[in-house]
């Protein structure tokens, strides 16, 4: 209600404003143009929006639909975003592509999953052991890290955006428990970009599913254990009734970044200032996704806990030192595969040697203050 609310108020006050700054604008033929009528308004540029999520999935499907109505409102209605959940138009996997030959304008995501398009693309997402949601922000917004993302996507004709983060997820569902590094050999487990590389180093057999088919999967043997994302994702998919054991922390995603991509050839088609629209409405969304899930993720673990008794472990110290290990191997070999995975390693290395050294004393020895 509260979002509803907003976006009635924002879209008023968006109306004014796109009604003044679009006076100014010539008409033209460009498809995707917001185009003068002949009577002094434009007509609505009408896009879909097509995700890899569940249609209204909590938290991710939820902030594709918050972003569409953002661009919707702050367009005043010069620009209309249908939302299209994972398989109502195109396969979850298939959006990259999708966006890419102009089937839709938007495409929300994550970057990890097309690493068959770009090696390089999986830092723009999450690395193991690497960036939080607060630095991977600073990193893309301050350090150089949304020039190398446009950077990786332009020879596909796209515009990536930040459009969210999940903040730092948990390690997972298990069928089994993890003791040491060899409980994870032989493992099956859903769980995609570089945090699979990784299981893969340590033995296990990572397997690629969307969040659709992960309860059946589990259930049924098809893999004996599953990431999906943290608390408040995890028990909307009931997965306390298919696994055992949810261990912590998520080192494979310590700030998933989720992305909105823009087909470049409809993004330039927009004026200037429905240019600003879009760009700035993919930053609102981002923030207001992680502070959704910080507060709901504290609400869906106390249900988990107290409601369906889920054991909650921690995973061993030595399992998480070896994790650590293979993934610098991991990383390391992906820096190896061109000279823009290269590029793009360097910048998100060096900036996380920098922010590890400043959070050390400031956010790290405040939390450990606090806890006593």
């Amino acid at each position: 209600m509260k979002r509803r609310l907003f976006l009635r108020r924002l879209g008023g006050g968006a109306l004014v404003a796109g009604a003044t700054l679009g006076a100014g604008c010539k008409p033209q033929d460009t498809p995707g143009q917001a185009q003068e009528d002949g009577r002094g308004s434009f007509r609505p540029v009408k896009w879909k929006m097509v995700t890899t999520w569940p249609k209204n999935f909590p938290g991710l499907g939820t902030g594709a639909n918050f972003l569409a109505d953002l661009i919707t409102g702050m367009s005043g209605g010069r620009i209309q975003v249908k939302v299209y959940g994972a398989t109502e138009l195109v396969p979850a996997f298939e959006v990259f592509d999708a966006v890419s030959r102009g089937t839709a304008e938007l495409g929300h995501g994550s970057a990890y999953y097309w690493k068959g398009k770009s090696e390089a693309a999986q830092f723009f997402s999450a690395v193991p052991f690497g960036l939080t949601a607060e630095e991977m922000n600073a990193w893309l917004y301050h350090g150089g890290g949304m020039e190398l993302w446009k950077e990786t996507y332009e020879p596909f004709g796209l515009v990536p955006m930040a459009a969210g983060n999940t903040g730092v997820q948990m390690a997972g569902w298990f069928n089994r428990e993890i003791n040491t590094i060899e409980d994870l050999r032989g493992l099956k487990m859903r769980i995609p970009g570089l945090g699979g590389e990784v299981l893969a180093r340590a033995g296990g057999t990572p397997v690629s599913l969307p969040g659709g088919e992960l309860f059946t999967s589990l259930q049924s043997g098809a893999i004996d254990a599953t990431e999906w994302v943290n608390p408040y994702n995890d028990l909307a998919f009931g997965l306390y009734k298919a696994a055992k054991h949810y261990y912590y922390p998520g080192w494979h995603e310590p700030g998933t970044t989720l992305e909105c991509m823009v087909n470049k050839k409809a993004f330039d088609a927009l004026p200037e200032d429905l240019q600003a629209v879009v760009t700035n409405a993919a930053r609102v969304a981002n923030q207001d996704m992680l502070s959704e899930y910080v507060a709901r993720n504290n609400q869906a673990l106390q249900t988990l806990v107290d409601e369906h008794h889920v054991d909650v472990r921690k995973l061993p110290d030595r399992v998480l030192e070896r994790l650590r290990e293979l993934s610098e191997q991991v990383v390391g070999e992906i820096a190896e595969k061109d000279p823009l995975s290269r590029r793009v390693f360097e910048s998100f290395q060096a900036f996380r040697r920098q922010v590890i050294k400043w959070n050390a004393i400031s956010t790290s020895a405040f939390l450990n203050a606090r806890s006593g």
